[in-house]
């Protein structure tokens, strides 16, 4: 149909779907005549190309160089501070 490369209007691309249909409904357009041939089949390209849009060439982004971010540092809580347990003196009572 059309290259991606050319850039094409909605008409030229609704021209193409014209060209593609036509002889395949060879049979429908002698019986319902050229008028409502040529109408039926506007209506149809209509629809077929709703919400197509023709290829066009990008443009290359521009891309901003991306900035790492650096983690913060956990800075490192000091351990509390042992509270030093005297040992208990047990009382042993004798017999």
């Amino acid at each position: 149909m059309t290259d991606k490369k050319n850039t094409t209007s909605k008409k030229n691309l609704a021209a193409e779907i014209t060209a593609l249909i036509t002889p395949a409904l060879a049979t429908l357009k002698q019986s319902l005549g050229e008028k409502k041939f040529e109408k039926r089949l506007k209506k149809a390209v209509k629809l077929l190309t709703h919400g197509v849009k023709p290829p066009t060439e990008k443009k290359a982004a521009t891309k901003k160089p991306v900035a790492k971010k650096i983690a913060p540092q956990k800075s490192k809580k000091a351990a509390p501070q042992k509270i030093p347990v005297a040992p208990k003196k047990i009382a042993i009572k004798g017999k």
